[in-house]
């Protein structure tokens, strides 16, 4: 036996793990199925199989998972929720004005940091003290519109008439 073919499971592993690095790039599930090839072929390699049954059993193999595992798979990937992160985060959540907020400039408190900030529209000024929420975020400036007062309590819920 040369040497050669003891060592073909060798080359079948380092092919899943070249084809597991394009999955990482490319996230489409196309080249982790071929992955899988790989690695099923390296397992027959190493119980010394010949090399055309190796070849057929890597495409059989990877074949056999294009159709039948890719699909759930991807259907999962494509119903995960979506969570906003880094700034987008930041939209829809509230904030402290701590130096009046104009349409040109101010800053508020959010998150925990001190952000510059501005008005979405010409609402006049927002005063130190008011509650805001962030409707965007454009470049290190916070886009801020007032929040809306609670509605007043109805005086006349909860009395009996006499």
């Amino acid at each position: 036996m040369h040497w050669s073919h003891s060592t073909f499971w060798l080359l079948w592993l380092a092919g899943a793990l070249a084809a597991g690095l394009f999955e990482i790039a490319t996230v489409d599930f196309v080249f982790l199925m071929f992955a899988g090839g790989a690695l099923i072929t390296s397992a027959a390699a190493a119980l010394h199989a010949p090399v055309p049954l190796q070849v057929i059993i890597f495409a059989a193999a990877s074949t056999a998972l294009l159709f039948t595992v890719r699909p759930p798979l991807r259907r999962w990937a494509h119903n995960t929720p979506v969570t906003p992160m880094n700034v987008a985060a930041l939209v829809g959540r509230e904030a402290r004005v701590i130096e009046t907020v104009t349409d040109k400039s101010g800053y508020v408190k959010l998150a925990g940091e001190v952000w510059t900030a501005r008005t979405t529209v010409e609402l006049g000024t927002l005063e130190p003290g008011s509650d805001v929420h962030v409707v965007g975020i454009d470049g290190a400036t916070a886009l801020v519109a007032p929040t809306p007062a609670p509605p007043a309590p109805n005086t006349l819920e909860g009395r009996s008439t006499p």
